[in-house]
């Protein structure tokens, strides 16, 4: 579990994040939606120990991460896997040698060990022939599963994803939503989402944080947020007449 404690953030004269408490628990698929210039993507990267922050607390699993000393810090850093807004994978690798980057970084496998290891998370995305292709022959699908095999191939306890649909079609957005649920479940991982995609947050919103100018304005669930009189966040959700009309069969149903 991560465990957010009333954090601030600056940058000069401008607060971007202005008091957020929350948690995000483990085994659960955790969203973070809001507007552009809410603080989500200054919240995600606080999470990440990128950027510090003036007040406040995060915790991973009870360790308070400003406490940690820079050892300490290297070895949490070991056990997060991180999906990026454009996969980021590196051109002049192959894919096996993508998945297999962290391995390098944070164990002292052998080669053999490594390869074995990117063959079994390659496997589970369901790219097993993929191992020798550069990324510029991969579709964008199979590039953010590459990114997904990357970022879970070193065991990870916590897993980040920054927008993990932007670019690709409903259909393959879709499969990757589900993919990221199914190994959160499988391996039990806090996972945190940073997305505006609405159709994520119905598939897979389990726990949900609505960010506001820097405030968090609503938190709950996919099934509560059908149900919320909050404006801000019916204003967000159902800016389409699609959500107002799935919100209004769903109320309908369940009067």
């Amino acid at each position: 579990m991560i465990e957010v404690k009333d954090l601030h953030k600056s940058f000069g004269d401008a607060h971007i994040l202005k008091g957020i408490s929350t948690s995000f628990e483990k085994g659960k698929t955790n969203l973070i939606i809001g507007q552009s210039g809410s603080g989500k993507t200054v919240f995600l990267k606080c999470l990440l120990g990128l950027f510090e922050y003036e007040k406040g607390s995060i915790s991973y699993d009870g360790k308070i991460f400003s406490n940690l000393s820079p050892d300490e810090k290297t070895d949490l850093r070991s056990e997060i896997g991180m999906v990026f807004q454009g996969s980021a994978l590196f051109d002049s690798m192959t894919i096996a040698e993508n998945v297999m980057f962290p391995l390098r970084m944070f164990t002292k496998l052998s080669k053999s060990e490594m390869e074995d290891r990117a063959e079994f998370v390659l496997k589970r995305v369901n790219l097993d022939d993929a191992h020798h292709k550069m990324p510029s022959e991969a579709s964008g699908g199979m590039q953010k599963r590459v990114a997904i095999a990357r970022a879970i191939v070193n065991k990870p306890k916590y897993l980040f994803c920054d927008e993990p649909n932007s670019g690709l079609d409903p259909k393959t957005a879709i499969v990757i939503d589900n993919l990221i649920q199914e190994i959160t479940d499988e391996y039990q991982i806090t996972t945190v989402i940073n997305s505006h995609d609405m159709n994520s947050v119905m598939e897979i919103g389990e726990k949900i944080v609505f960010l506001k100018d820097g405030l968090k304005a609503w938190e709950g669930s996919k099934e509560t947020i059908f149900k919320t009189d909050n404006e801000a966040v019916t204003n967000f959700v159902y800016s389409s007449n699609l959500f107002k009309k799935v919100r209004r069969m769903y109320l309908e149903e369940n009067q």
